[in-house]
């Protein structure tokens, strides 16, 4: 009768232990759907854009591949907030060793899709109507840089915008998307438009791949061999001074350097 008692006993906490687990499980359950509910188009609008923020460097590709890319600094910083509330950013590229001659500098403006469009974010990129202005707006103290009023007045020409989606469970990435089909016109080195692929990864990288293609679709300037990445600035180190990985590149590789990027007029 002993042995009856205990084993009625262990039954019981057996069945009660899995209650506990499957209660547990379903209130996790319960949960993680009210946050990702929770989570709204402003969310993942925010989360992009401090995402692009910061000084991030293509360094590791640059010295896998040291033929087809350079080591670039992408710096990225808040500029402004327009009424609506979507974001502006200042963004430029430089040369690792001459981060005071950007050769790209843009605006970015960062929001949520519109509507009608099945993505989560829009980041849409903008001209600068005085770029000498903006040089190393990044690297300046905040009383030194043009103001959140003149940031506003200063976005000119609308040259692209990229529809970024979720990335599906498994992949590395937590954002990822292009411009339209079609892309944007464009009228650099023989292009007829230009096409853009952003992806925010999940370490903190950022993947960037534009390309301008002329009439008959043949491209003309940008990667030919795949995105440029850029991952978070590391702790620099007495030998990095000294790599040709950061460098600025001998004229004879000029042309090269145009064919990658749209460079600045």
């Amino acid at each position: 009768m002993g042995s009856g008692s205990g084993s009625d006993s262990n039954g019981w906490n057996r069945a009660r232990g899995l209650a506990v687990k499957t209660l547990l499980l379903i209130g996790g359950a319960l949960l993680v759907k009210r946050l990702r509910k929770s989570t709204t188009r402003w969310d993942h609008a925010h989360f992009v854009s401090k995402a692009l923020t910061g000084q991030k460097y293509s360094k590791d590709q640059a010295s896998r591949d040291p033929d087809n890319y350079f080591n670039i600094r992408m710096l990225t910083c808040p500029a402004a907030e327009l009424v609506d509330g979507s974001k502006v950013l200042y963004f430029e590229q430089a040369f690792w060793r001459s981060p005071q001659k950007p050769f790209r500098q843009r605006f970015f403006m960062v929001k949520p899709c519109p509507k009608e469009l099945k993505c989560d974010v829009e980041v849409c990129a903008y001209a600068i109507r005085d770029m000498e202005e903006y040089k190393n707006f990044c690297d300046r103290p905040r009383d030194q840089r043009p103001q959140p009023e003149e940031v506003i007045g200063d976005i000119a020409e609308h040259l692209t915008a990229v529809h970024l989606k979720r990335c599906s469970r498994g992949k590395r990435c937590l954002y990822e998307g292009s411009t339209p089909p079609g892309g944007f016109p464009n009228s650099w080195n023989g292009a007829s438009y230009c096409t853009s692929e952003l992806a925010i990864m999940k370490n903190n990288e950022i993947h960037t791949w534009d390309r301008g293609y002329d009439d008959d679709g043949n491209q003309v300037w940008g990667q030919k061999e795949g995105p440029y990445e850029f991952k978070p600035a590391p702790t620099s180190s007495f030998n990095d001074m000294f790599s040709p990985l950061n460098f600025p590149p001998p004229p004879s590789m000029e042309r090269r350097i145009e064919g990658s990027f749209v460079l600045q007029e």
